[in-house]
């Protein structure tokens, strides 16, 4: 009730095993446990936490700013009530290789399902955004390594992502996640891919699975998930999605609050509260607190 029944051992091979079957998985990004809970009840595959969403909730850029507790602790409470597997962005490992052998510990001590390391520098940025610096090839590997090293679980997904793309071109970015796979990262996330032809050609270069990224308004052509299938991906995300739609809903209902005085005219666009409360399972806590009040043990009993 208070978590999902799955452990997270459980769930991380349940996800392994979905991984290597064929067809393409999907990750919505939820930027909070109940955004979560939305994207298992809707029927999807895994719930995706992203580090820019994560930012931008606590009012910063997507520069670097968070910090391995804020990110692994929203990644927990996420985690914890969807039997979904849910994978979290964990930028350049908040520091140098050791860094970053401790976030994979603690990411998967907290619940994650797996976890992806960029080849940025800081402070880092937009993965669709210009002005991108990169890490020489041979520091990422060690980080990769440290990760890979690090892990107690072998489920726990250890996903590379490369930002060679878009300053070094796409054949740079293929050598690099050769590199990246030989150094022990069991998946490639190749950023701000432009069209099919690119993500196919990462495709026919790397053996092992892929991550696309659809993410609204950037340098990747949005494919639906019928074209990522068909291109042999394995995983897609929509990493800023259900926040985009929230923050667009928010501003315009509190316009129409402003402007009209009263909320009365946006009843029809909000989920009602017996909707939320069969979502969070309302009942269920409420039948627990009663059976737990109305307990009466033998050396109670007269």
């Amino acid at each position: 009730m208070l978590f999902a029944s799955g452990d997270p051992k459980s769930k991380r091979a349940a996800f392994r095993a979905k991984l290597r079957a064929p067809g393409l998985l999907r990750f919505p990004g939820a930027f909070s446990p109940l955004v979560a809970m939305m994207v298992e009840r809707l029927g999807f595959e895994g719930v995706y936490i992203s580090g820019a969403v994560l930012s931008n909730d606590l009012g910063y850029p997507d520069v670097g700013l968070t910090t391995l507790s804020e990110v692994a602790q929203r990644g927990r409470m996420i985690a914890r009530v969807t039997e979904l597997p849910a994978i979290i962005d964990m930028d350049t490992g908040f520091g140098e290789p050791l860094n970053a052998a401790r976030t994979v510990q603690e990411l998967e001590e907290l619940g994650l399902a797996g976890a992806h390391l960029e080849d940025q520098v800081n402070p880092k940025r937009c993965g669709h955004l210009e002005g991108k610096g990169l890490v020489e090839v041979d520091a990422m590997v060690k980080k990769i390594v440290a990760a890979a090293k690090a892990k107690r679980d072998p489920n726990f997904l250890l996903i590379a992502r490369t930002d060679a793309r878009a300053s070094e071109g796409l054949d740079k970015a293929i050598e690099r996640a050769k590199a990246y796979v030989d150094a022990g990262a069991e998946m490639i996330f190749p950023e701000a891919m432009q069209d099919e032809r690119e993500f196919a050609a990462m495709r026919k270069a790397v053996q092992v699975p892929l991550l696309a990224n659809m993410t609204e308004f950037g340098k990747s052509k949005l494919l639906d998930a019928k074209q990522l299938a068909e291109l042999g991906y394995n995983i897609v995300i929509y990493p800023v999605t259900t926040l985009r739609l929230a923050m667009k809903a928010v501003e315009d209902g509190l316009k129409q609050i402003a402007a009209d005085g009263t909320q009365e005219g946006l009843l029809s666009r909000m989920q009602h509260r017996k909707e939320l409360y069969d979502l969070i399972r309302y009942d269920a806590y409420t039948a627990f607190d009663g059976q737990v009040a109305g307990f009466r043990g033998k050396a109670t009993e007269s």
